[in-house]
């Protein structure tokens, strides 16, 4: 594993594994988060967001986490595995409650600075469609990926513990 695309709803766990695979590793940890929004909740322009993502995708190791359709395909081409969190709603939107209560009013670590978080009832909304929207484009591509990509889909927590499990840690640490 060099480079390591994580995919999934908001909730999932996304941010939790990149970090903690990056702390088994020592790949560098890249949050999408921060490249949609500016401080104060300012969505970014879609191609600056674009831009931003794949200039980071560049980078000959990552584990990259967050969804950004727009360039997943250029993304996919350029890891050698994709996880994909399955993790069912009533789990994530539970998580999302969790975090603005732990954080709020506070920046998240894998949140643009100047964007502390936030009870957001569209939000809570958008995660709760996920699976009807989101978690249809993520099967497609785990359906038919590319040829190189090593596909990991993960249903629930059990299995992204043992899945964290098998990873061996990085000698290179210091």
């Amino acid at each position: 594993m060099k480079r390591v695309m994580i995919i999934g709803g908001a909730g999932s766990g996304k941010s939790t594994l990149a970090r903690q695979i990056g702390e088994k590793t020592g790949l560098p940890v890249i949050h999408i988060d921060p490249m949609y929004w500016k401080a104060g909740w300012v969505q970014r322009p879609r191609e600056e967001t674009a831009a931003l993502a794949l200039q980071a995708a560049q980078g000959e190791e990552w584990v990259f986490e967050g969804n950004n359709t727009a360039t997943m395909p250029s993304r996919l081409a350029r890891a050698d595995t994709l996880i994909f969190l399955d993790i069912g709603t009533m789990i994530r939107l539970w998580r999302v409650v969790l975090r603005v209560l732990r954080h709020h009013g506070r920046t998240r670590p894998d949140m643009a600075e100047g964007c502390p978080e936030r009870f957001d009832w569209d939000f809570i909304k958008w995660v709760a469609g996920y699976r009807r929207g989101g978690r249809i484009g993520a099967l497609r591509i785990i359906g038919s990926p590319p040829p190189h990509l090593k596909v990991v889909h993960l249903r629930n927590p059990a299995e992204v513990r043992r899945f964290l499990a098998e990873i061996p840690d990085n000698q290179k640490k210091i």
